[in-house]
C-alpha cells in the first residue's frame, strides 16, 4: 500500500464497498440466469455494461468483451448537458482530459498515456469519427475540435489491444465518434421529423441552439440536416475567479444520406463542419498563459465520408465494409498581440501570422467470413487501411516574407496497413480472438526544411514498418461468471513532428533522425459476475474488474534542459523502459425505479530507468451514478460524484499559482445533480427536458492533467421539441 496516499486508499475502499455490494446483488444462479436474461431484455433492461460494442466478428456487449470497454450513449450525453468533448469523457474510468477546458485546448489521456506539452502523444490515442482517423497537433493548442452535439455514441477502448484493427501505435487506446443518423429521430410508421433543441449554462452564459431536419423517403433512402450554434463567456472557477480565454464561439452542421443498392446493400455519405473565427483568442489554449498574449484564430474542422456496406446474409464468404473519406483541420493565426516580435530577423513564428493544416485522405476496406458447426462458430475479419496525410504550416515575416517553421515543419505521412483477426466461440462459451496487423508508413519531410549552419537540407524520406499482434480470449462458466485475458503487443512510428522539427533559437536543435519506433507489450487479465432477478423481477446487475500491465520501450520524448544549452543534439530521444499498470472495475445496476452505475480508476506509471514517476498518470479516481426513476412519467433524476485521489508522487501534491503549466494538484471531490424528462404519451409527447448542476458544493479545484482552475459550480437547462409525420 505503499504507493497509495491516504486519499486513494480511501477511494479503493470505497471500490471495494461498490463492488462487493454488486457482487452480493450478483449472486449465482446457474439454471435460471438464462430465462431471467431473457426476461430481462425483453423488458429493455440494459445497463451501462450491456452496451453493443461495435466490432469485427460477432456482435458483443461490453462485458462479454476481453478488453476494458466503455459506451457513452445519446442517454448519457443528454443528461451531461456537455459543453465540449471532454464533458463527455470525463467520468470514462481511466480516461483524463489534458490541457485545459477551453473549446480549443483540449487534448485526452488514456491509462497515463497522453499529455499537452508532448506533441506526439496525440498519435497514441486513436481518435475516430465514423472510422475516419482525426489528428492535430500544434503548439500550446488541442488536438480534436467538434461538438458533442453531433454525436449519439462514444465508445472508448483502453489499452494497445485495439492496434490490430484500428492502426498501430494505440498505446494509450482508441475513442471511437459517431455520427447521428436520419433513422435517430424518426418514429415507425413516420418519415419526417422535425427537432428544435435549445440550452444555457449559468457559468459563463453560455448558449446552445440546434435545429434538426429528417426525411425518410419511399424508396428507403434517409437525408439527415443538422446545425449547431454553440457560444459562451469567460467562466469563472471555484474560487469566482475568471479563467481567462475560456469564451468561445462556434458553428457545426452535419448532412448525412443513406441509400439501399440492391436487396441489403447500404451507401452512406455525410459532410460534417465545425467553425470557430474569434478575434483576439488566447494564443495558448493549454493554459492560463497570459504572456503570449491574444491574437485572431480561425479553426475549421470537416471530415467527408463515402461508405458502403453489404451483409450478403445469404453468403456467409462475405459481410463487407467499404469507406473513403476525406479529413482537414486548419488553424489562420493573424494579428497576434507580439506580432512585432517578428521582425526581419526572429524566426519566433509562435507569433507571426501563419496558417496550420493536416489533410488526410483515407480509404478502409474489410471482409468477415463466416462458419459454424453444431456447437461452434468461427468469425475471420481480413482488411486494410491507407491514409495519406499533409501538414502545413507556413509563417510571414511583418515584411511578408515566408518563414519556414522549423519547430512544426510541413511533410506528408502515408501509411498503408493490412490485419486480419480470427473470432472463434465455442459453446457459447469459450472466444479465442487472435490477430495480427502489419504497417508500412513512410515520412517525406516538406519543401525547405534545413537544420544547422551553414543550413544542412532535409530531404531523405524515412520508412518503416510496425507489427501489431494480439491474442485474447473469454470464457463463461455460466450466465453470472466469465474470466478474460489478453496479450497485445503494438508499435508506434514517430510523427513528422518528431523526426523533421529542428530549431534555429539560441539552443539549436537538430531533426531526431535516428528515433526508434516506441514498442509496448499489453497484459490484461479480468472477471466479470452478472445478475438477475435479485432484488426485483427483470433487474440486472454487473461488475467488471480488470487488471492490465504495459512494458513500453523505446518511449519518444521531447529532449529536456534545452534552455540549458543542448545545441546540436537531436530534439526528440528515446526512454529506454516505462511502465504502467494498474486495475479497472467497472460496475452497473438497473431496474425499473432505482438505477446505479460506478467506476474506478488505480494507474501507476514508471520511468524504469530513472525510477521516476510519469508526469502523465492521472490520480486515482472513483466516480459514480445514484438515480431514481419513475418510467410512467418519463422521468429520471440522479446525483454523480467524482473522488480523486492527490498525486501518487508526493512533490506534486500542492497547488501551484493559476497561470502555470503545471503537473501540480490536490485531490478533490466534486457532485452533480441532474434530472430529465422525456414522456413517451400525451400531451407533451415529443418534449425532452434536462436539468442539473455541475460542481453542487463549487468546490475550487484542478484537474492534474489540466493546467487552469475547473469550472465552478454551474447550472444547466435543456429543452428540446421534436415533431415528426
Amino acid at each position: 500500500m505503499g504507493l497509495l496516499s491516504r486519499n486513494a486508499t480511501r477511494l479503493l475502499g470505497s471500490a471495494a464497498l461498490c463492488a462487493a455490494a454488486a457482487v452480493g446483488i450478483a449472486h449465482a444462479q446457474d439454471t435460471t440466469d438464462t430465462q431471467a436474461d431473457a426476461a430481462a431484455q425483453k423488458q429493455g433492461r440494459v445497463t451501462t455494461l450491456q452496451r453493443l460494442i461495435l466490432g469485427a466478428g460477432v456482435e458483443k456487449v461490453a462485458i462479454d468483451t476481453p478488453q476494458s470497454v466503455t459506451v457513452v450513449e445519446q442517454e448519457d450525453i443528454d443528461e451531461l448537458q456537455p459543453q465540449t468533448i471532454g464533458d463527455v469523457l470525463r467520468s470514462v474510468p481511466g480516461v483524463n482530459v489534458t490541457g485545459s477546458d477551453r473549446l480549443l485546448g483540449q487534448s485526452f489521456n488514456i491509462r497515463g498515456i497522453g499529455a499537452p506539452e508532448t506533441t506526439g502523444d496525440g498519435g497514441r490515442i486513436i481518435i475516430n469519427v465514423d472510422g475516419v482517423q482525426k489528428f492535430y497537433e500544434q503548439y500550446r493548442m488541442g488536438s480534436f475540435f467538434s461538438d458533442p452535439e453531433l454525436y449519439k455514441r462514444v465508445e472508448v477502448l483502453r489499452g494497445p489491444a485495439s492496434s490490430t484493427l484500428y492502426g498501430s501505435g494505440a498505446l494509450g487506446g482508441v475513442i471511437n465518434f459517431e455520427t447521428k443518423d436520419a433513422s435517430d429521430f424518426i418514429a415507425e410508421g413516420e418519415t419526417t421529423a422535425v427537432r428544435l433543441k435549445s440550452s444555457w449554462s449559468s457559468n459563463g452564459n453560455s448558449w446552445l441552439f440546434s435545429p434538426t431536419f429528417a426525411q425518410r423517403f419511399a424508396n428507403g433512402a434517409d437525408l439527415l440536416i443538422s446545425g449547431n450554434y454553440r457560444q459562451a463567456d469567460v467562466y469563472s472557477d471555484g474560487a469566482g475567479n475568471d479563467v481567462i480565454g475560456t469564451n468561445f464561439e462556434a458553428w457545426s452542421g452535419l448532412i448525412k444520406s443513406t441509400f439501399l443498392v440492391g436487396e441489403e446493400g447500404k451507401v452512406s455519405a455525410s459532410y460534417q463542419r465545425w467553425n470557430s473565427d474569434l478575434d483576439d483568442q488566447q494564443l495558448s489554449q493549454t493554459s492560463t498563459a497570459a504572456f503570449f498574449g491574444l491574437v485572431d484564430r480561425h479553426v475549421l474542422d470537416q471530415t467527408a465520408i463515402v461508405s458502403y456496406e453489404n451483409p450478403f446474409s445469404d453468403n456467409d464468404m462475405l459481410d463487407v465494409k467499404v469507406s473513403a473519406s476525406y479529413s482537414s483541420t486548419s488553424n489562420e493565426q493573424r494579428n497576434a498581440d507580439l506580432r512585432s516580435s517578428c521582425g526581419l530577423s526572429t524566426s519566433f513564428a509562435i507569433v507571426c501570422d501563419s496558417d496550420y493544416a493536416y489533410d488526410t485522405w483515407q480509404f478502409n476496406a474489410q471482409n468477415t467470413m463466416r462458419w459454424s458447426g453444431a456447437n461452434w462458430e468461427n468469425f475471420l475479419t481480413v482488411g486494410s487501411q491507407t491514409t495519406y496525410q499533409s501538414r502545413v504550416a507556413e509563417a510571414w515575416l511583418n515584411n511578408g516574407t515566408l518563414l519556414p517553421v522549423s519547430f512544426h515543419p510541413e511533410g506528408t505521412d502515408l501509411k498503408t496497413g493490412v490485419f486480419v483477426q480470427n473470432e472463434f466461440i465455442w459453446n457459447e462459451k469459450l472466444t479465442l480472438i487472435p490477430g495480427v496487423r502489419l504497417d508500412w508508413h513512410r515520412l517525406s519531410p516538406g519543401d525547405g526544411l534545413a537544420y544547422g549552419s551553414p543550413p544542412t537540407p532535409i530531404t531523405d524520406d524515412t520508412t518503416d514498418t510496425a507489427i501489431s499482434p494480439k491474442i485474447a480470449a473469454h470464457y463463461r462458466f455460466n450466465d453470472t461468471i466469465a474470466v478474460f485475458g489478453s496479450i497485445a503487443h503494438t508499435e508506434r512510428f514517430p510523427t513528422i513532428d518528431e523526426i523533421f522539427s529542428t530549431s534555429s533559437s539560441s539552443s539549436t536543435f537538430n531533426p531526431s533522425l535516428s528515433l526508434e519506433k516506441e514498442k509496448s507489450n499489453n497484459y490484461e487479465a479480468g472477471f466479470a459476475l452478472s445478475g438477475y432477478d435479485m432484488i426485483q423481477a427483470g433487474d440486472a446487475a454487473q461488475v467488471k474488474v480488470t487488471g492490465f500491465y504495459n512494458d513500453v520501450s523505446n518511449l519518444i520524448a521531447l529532449r529536456t534542459g534545452m534552455a540549458s544549452g543542448y545545441n546540436n543534439v537531436e530534439g526528440y530521444r528515446n526512454i529506454a523502459n516505462a511502465e504502467i499498470y494498474g486495475f479497472e472495475i467497472e460496475s452497473a445496476y438497473d431496474s425499473d425505479f432505482v438505477f446505479a452505475n460506478a467506476a474506478y480508476s488505480y494507474v501507476v506509471g514508471k520511468d524504469t530507468d530513472a525510477n521516476a514517476y510519469l508526469t502523465t498518470i492521472a490520480p486515482h479516481e472513483l466516480a459514480f451514478t445514484l438515480g431514481g426513476k419513475l418510467p410512467q412519467h418519463g422521468l429520471k433524476i440522479g446525483w454523480r460524484a467524482r473522488i480523486v485521489a492527490d498525486p501518487q508522487d508526493e512533490a506534486r501534491r500542492t497547488d501551484a499559482p493559476i497561470g502555470t503549466s503545471t503537473r501540480y494538484a490536490q485531490a478533490f471531490d466534486i457532485h452533480d445533480v441532474f434530472l430529465s424528462w422525456k414522456p413517451d404519451e400525451g400531451q407533451m409527447k415529443g418534449w425532452e427536458l434536462n436539468a442539473g448542476v455541475d460542481n453542487v458544493f463549487d468546490q475550487d479545484y484542478k484537474e492534474f492533467l489540466n493546467n487552469d482552475r475547473a469550472i465552478g459550480r454551474t447550472f444547466k437547462l435543456s429543452l428540446a421539441k421534436q415533431i415528426g409525420w
